[in-house]
């Protein structure tokens, strides 16, 4: 789940998300002598990340952009958005409940020693055990044996281990799903199946501080230096000259940049100060395209841009009419044409337009009417004011007070935004269930597949370790879902999704407000900067100018 930058589902997209928490104020360079290459490092901007560097407990686009860089992922995707083998050798199925990973050889964590199948067992097990908390534990939900480490509130774990999870040989694991989930290969480029190597683990049997601040991976980066949340504004990293795979060519220092202000990043942007900025804030869009040139991008995302409801812990939105008239009551063409500068597209289903499983029009309440806005709120006694909670440091501001303007011109209301400082704060709020108001979210994909934007985000069972920050449940909705999970086909499985979707499309636990489209840019000090399809970029292709 990743929600995005600008979601944890991406702090601000990522859960991809899920659209974008952004950057923040400037920070030192830092860097040293990269052997081999230019002495200063390759500078790109994030926000926070919300928790310490451990891929299973990291579900937003900021710590997982850092991650992707110190960890090489079981599977990439292709441009067609189809699963190719990363640091596996194969993944192979004939039923698609028994799942075999053979992992390519030659790929050793950070501190020499190989990686093994045993490595990606215990990293799964980990997350997947209730006692541990990790964020990413729902994703583990299919394998055969959760329920024994994961059975729930109130209840303790049998076993630290899944039955699902059998280590065949050093390179060789295979996975038994408790049903068959035709798309199990797609999920495996999501942080939270990377390995973790024994040394994570503490005397206690739990992740250690330090491997927190300082993760031992297998990927094409090793991180410098432990990273002291809260106070060092870099997270600096090294090429490792042991990864098997493609490095870049002409430099082997990268250096992300923490920024509470995405203006500010792209002002150092501008200034040769930053290298790569990935989530353009809406207020610099029309000067970016002028400024940079060749070196602005507008490509197609597949993010979401929500307004998310608190249907379980504020009865003012329980009543789904009061829901449908808050988005009747949005004009989402002129926000995303004017606020956006045309760099989003107005939500009209809760599928990206990217993926296939999208329909046009779908959301008949996402059209705007704010006559019958009105008339549905007045009659469904939709409350006399609304929070609408959002984080400053991703570039919302502007979008969030236009969509207060028009909740208090349509329906007669007071809205109040209220801006949390960091993605982090509203994230923390949203877990903790103290925030009961409105809120800004979105959502970046952890893998190319319809289902992504359904159960991470309102299954049931994601109310507790996914990204239900809304507390929404509908029986129907989940076995439409488990349905298109155990479709015998991709296809078939698709038309499940898409019954699962008008679920959404009628109850609207969240209101989709619009599309991501990624805008980014670099300095001159860069060239081949490309973002893959978890919005992420791909590093061996960047060099220096």
């Amino acid at each position: 789940m990743r929600v995005t930058k600008g979601a944890r589902i991406v702090a601000g997209t990522a859960l991809l998300a899920l659209a974008v928490a952004a950057c923040g104020s400037g920070a030192s360079d830092g860097g040293g002598t990269a052997a081999g290459g230019d002495e200063t490092p390759v500078r790109m901007e994030i926000g926070e990340p919300q928790e310490l560097l451990n891929p299973q407990n990291t579900t937003e686009t900021e710590g997982a952009e850092v991650l992707a860089a110190v960890f090489e992922p079981l599977v990439n995707y292709d441009e067609n958005k189809e699963p190719v083998e990363a640091a596996a050798e194969s993944i192979t199925t004939t039923d698609s409940k028994v799942w075999t990973i053979k992992l390519k050889s030659g790929y050793t964590w950070h501190d020499g020693k190989p990686v093994t199948a045993a490595d990606y067992a215990r990293a799964w097990n980990y997350a997947a055990n209730q006692d541990n908390a990790m964020s990413s534990s729902y994703f583990f939900g299919r394998i055969d044996g959760y329920e024994d480490v994961h059975p729930g509130e109130g209840k303790t774990p049998t076993t630290k281990e899944m039955k699902g999870l059998k280590v065949v040989d050093d390179l060789t694991l295979e996975v038994t799903l408790s049903a068959p989930f035709s798309q199990f290969k797609t999920m495996l480029g999501y942080t939270a199946f990377y390995p973790m190597p024994e040394v994570a683990l503490g005397a206690d049997g739990k992740i250690t501080q330090a491997y927190g601040e300082q993760p031992i991976g297998q990927g094409l980066f090793k991180v410098d230096k432990p990273y002291k949340k809260g106070t060092d504004q870099s997270i600096d990293l090294t090429v490792y000259d042991k990864f098997p795979g493609t490095k870049p060519t002409n430099w082997k220092k990268l250096q992300f940049k923490i920024y509470t202000s995405s203006e500010t990043a792209y002002n150092d942007l501008q200034a040769d100060n930053l290298d790569i900025h990935d989530s353009l804030p809406a207020s610099t869009i029309n000067s970016a395209k002028a400024a940079l040139g060749d070196r602005y991008f507008d490509e197609p995302d597949a993010a979401v841009g929500y307004i998310g409801v608190p249907l379980k812990y504020n009865p003012d939105f329980k009543n789904v009419d009061v829901r449908k008239a808050i988005s009747m009551a949005i004009d989402r063409e002129t926000i995303t044409e004017t606020v956006f500068s045309g760099t989003r597209s107005p939500a009209d289903d809760f599928i990206n337009p990217a993926i296939p499983g999208y329909r046009k029009g779908a959301c008949t309440a996402c059209t705007y009417n704010p006559a019958e806005a009105k008339k549905l709120y007045d009659s469904a006694g939709g409350p006399k004011s609304i929070e609408l909670g959002y984080n400053n440091d991703g570039g919302h501001k502007e979008w969030i007070e236009a969509v207060a303007n028009n909740l208090r011109a349509n329906l007669g209301i007071e809205v109040t935004p209220k801006p949390f400082e960091k993605f982090q704060g509203i994230l923390d709020a949203l877990d903790s269930k103290e925030y009961k108001g409105l809120f800004r979210m979105g959502w970046a994909i952890d893998y190319p597949s319809a289902e992504n934007y359904l159960t991470p985000i309102f299954g049931t069972g994601a109310i507790e370790t996914g990204s239900n920050y809304g507390g929404y449940s509908n029986k129907e909705f989940d076995e439409l879902v488990s349905k298109g999970d155990q479709a015998s086909t991709p296809e078939e499985g698709l038309q499940f999704y898409q019954q699962a979707d008008d679920i959404l499309l009628k109850d609207l636990p969240y209101i989709p407000i619009y599309f991501y489209r990624s805008n980014f840019g670099h300095s001159t000090k860069v060239k081949n900067v490309k973002l893959n399809l978890l919005n992420q970029v791909n590093w061996a292709e960047v060099e220096k100018a």
